[in-house]
C-alpha cells in the first residue's frame, strides 16, 4: 500500500466526507452549485441524489448515520461486528452491536472515491489473499487489514459453500486480526422441516457465540421491537415493488441501490424506516400525477438486473439509465421475499413472515428471514432447481415487464459464472434477451466504464431495444 494511503484512517475520511455531502443540500442552490465545484469527482453522484429530492436527502443522511455509528461506537461502550450483505444486521441492533458490512462500506467508496478501492483492494492480496477472491470484501477489509479502519471486535460470516470467496474472506480477516469468529452452516434446502430446524438452530448458537463476546444478553423486548420495525419497513418495500410493477414505473433507476443497500445497513432501525417513508410517499405522488421516474420522462426500455448492480464512482451507472431512458426494475438484491410480496406468488415455499408472539417465534422469524437474503437463498445450488434463481430471476423478468435481462458481478463470482451461460441461454428462450457484463462491480481496473458503456450500448442496438 503506497505510504500516502497510511495517512488517514479510512473510517474516518468517509465518515467525514459523508458528513458533509449529507449536510451540502440544506444550503441554498446557490451554494450547492459553489460546492459542486470542489467535487469534482463526486459531482454527478452527489447531484443525482439531490436531484431526486427528499428520498436522495435522506438516503446521504442515513449513510452518513453508519459511519457515525462506527466512528463513535468504542466512546459508547459497544462492540463493532464485521460482517457481511448477506447476515441481516437486525439481530446486532437488537443486541446493541455496530455492525460494519464489508460490501456496504466498500460499495460507498467506489461510487465516492475516483481512485476508487484499489489500493485497499490490492493489501488483501499483499498480505495473502487471491486476487480472485470478490472486490466486494476486499476494498473495506483492506482498510481493517492494514489497521485504517476502527478495530473490530468479532466477525460474523455465512453462505459457505453458496458464496466461497464471501466465506474465505471473513475466514481470513478473523485469522489475521486474530478475531473470534462465527460462520452460519446453512443447509442446501428452504422450506422442509429439517433443514429448516437445523439452520434456526445454527442461528441460536450465533446468538450465543455473540452474547459471549459482546457481554451483552439478548433482550427480547428489544428483538420484538426490531421485528416489528422490519414488519413496517417490509410493508413498505412492498408498496415499491408494486410501483415498479407500473409502466411507466414512478420509481427511479438510483431508488434501487438506495433500498437494498439501506436494509443491509438498518433493517430493522428507524433510520430506514425514515427513508422508506419518504420514498414511498415520493412515488406515490409521482404515480398519482402520472410522472415516471425517469428524469428524461419518457420509458424507452425496462430492464432487470438478475444479480447485482455497477458501483464505480459517481453514480455513472444509474445515471447511463437515466439518460437513455431505461426503467431498473430491481436486481437480486432489491428482492427481500417477504409473504406479502407480489412476485413470491409463483414461488411457494420461499417466503418468510414475522411472528413476535413468543421469544422461539421471534427466533424463528429472523432466522428464516435472515435464510431468505441475496446469494444464501437464490444462489445456493443448481441454478435451474426449484426455487432457485433461473426460476426466481423469470417470476421478476415476467411480473415487472422486463424487456431485457442484465448479469453484472465481479470475477471472484464463481458460483455465477459457473453457470451463466446456460442461465442466460435459458433466459432467452422464454423470451428475454440477455447481456452478460465482462467487467467487475466494484473495479473499473477489470474493465472501464467507458468500455461498459459501449458493450452496453451495443447490446440495446443490436438486439433493436433502443
Amino acid at each position: 500500500m503506497r505510504p500516502e494511503m497510511r495517512e488517514y484512517n479510512y473510517d474516518w475520511m468517509m465518515g467525514s466526507l459523508l458528513n458533509v455531502a449529507a449536510k451540502v443540500p440544506h444550503g441554498t442552490p446557490k451554494e450547492t452549485e459553489l460546492t459542486y465545484r470542489y467535487i469534482p469527482y463526486f459531482k454527478s453522484g452527489l447531484s443525482a441524489l439531490i436531484n431526486v429530492g427528499p428520498p436522495g436527502i435522506q438516503f446521504l443522511s442515513l449513510v452518513a448515520k453508519y459511519y457515525e455509528n462506527i466512528l463513535t461506537a468504542r466512546e459508547q461502550g459497544k462492540k463493532i461486528a464485521a460482517t457481511t450483505f448477506c447476515n441481516t444486521p437486525a439481530i446486532l441492533y437488537a443486541m446493541d452491536i455496530v455492525p460494519a458490512t464489508f460490501e456496504i462500506l466498500t460499495a460507498i467508496g467506489c461510487l465516492v472515491w475516483k481512485r476508487g478501492m484499489f489500493d485497499y483492494m490490492d493489501y488483501c492480496c499483499e498480505v495473502g489473499m487471491p486476487e480472485t477472491s470478490c472486490s466486494s470484501q476486499r476494498g473495506a477489509l483492506g482498510a481493517a487489514l492494514a489497521e485504517l479502519s476502527e478495530k473490530i471486535d468479532f466477525v460474523i460470516c455465512d453462505t459457505p459453500g453458496v458464496c466461497d470467496t464471501n466465506a474465505n474472506a471473513f475466514a481470513f480477516a478473523s485469522v489475521y486480526m486474530d478475531k473470534p469468529f462465527y460462520q452460519l452452516n446453512y443447509p442446501s434446502t428452504i422450506g422442509d422441516g429439517r433443514s429448516q430446524k437445523y439452520h434456526i438452530d445454527d442461528y441460536k448458537e450465533m446468538i450465543r457465540f455473540i452474547e459471549e463476546h459482546s457481554g451483552k444478553k439478548l433482550d427480547y423486548d428489544r428483538l420484538k421491537e426490531v421485528l416489528r420495525e422490519i414488519d413496517k419497513q417490509d410493508a413498505m418495500i412492498a408498496d415499491m415493488e408494486d410501483m415498479l410493477m407500473l409502466r411507466p414505473t414512478p420509481i427511479p433507476p438510483i431508488f434501487n441501490v438506495m433500498l437494498y443497500a439501506a436494509r443491509f445497513c438498518f433493517s430493522g432501525h428507524p433510520e430506514y424506516t425514515k427513508l422508506l417513508e419518504v420514498m414511498v410517499d415520493t412515488a406515490r405522488k409521482r404515480a398519482a400525477a402520472g410522472i415516471p421516474g425517469l428524469s428524461a420522462g419518457k420509458e424507452k426500455l425496462r430492464a432487470f438486473m438478475c444479480y447485482i448492480d455497477h458501483y464505480t464512482v459517481d453514480m455513472n451507472f444509474y445515471n447511463f439509465f437515466e439518460e437513455r431512458g431505461i426503467a431498473h426494475t430491481g436486481s437480486i438484491l432489491t428482492r427481500n421475499f417477504r409473504d406479502n410480496n407480489k412476485y413470491v406468488e409463483t414461488l411457494p415455499g420461499n417466503t418468510y413472515g414475522v411472528d413476535t408472539s413468543s421469544p422461539d417465534a421471534m427466533l424463528d422469524s429472523i432466522a428464516q428471514m435472515n435464510a431468505r437474503l441475496p446469494m444464501v437463498r437464490s444462489i445456493r445450488g443448481p441454478y435451474d432447481r426449484n426455487g432457485m434463481w433461473l426460476e426466481e430471476s423469470l417470476a421478476c423478468a415476467k411480473l415487472y415487464q422486463a424487456d431485457c435481462v442484465i448479469y453484472n458481478g465481479t470475477p471472484g463470482c464463481r458460483n455465477t459464472w459457473g453457470m451463466v451461460k446456460p442461465f442466460a441461454r435459458d433466459m432467452e428462450k422464454q423470451g428475454f434477451p440477455t447481456h452478460i457484463m465482462y467487467d467487475d462491480a466494484f473495479d473499473d481496473r477489470v474493465e472501464a466504464w467507458d468500455a461498459t458503456r459501449e458493450r452496453l450500448d451495443e447490446f440495446f442496438h443490436v438486439r433493436g431495444l433502443l
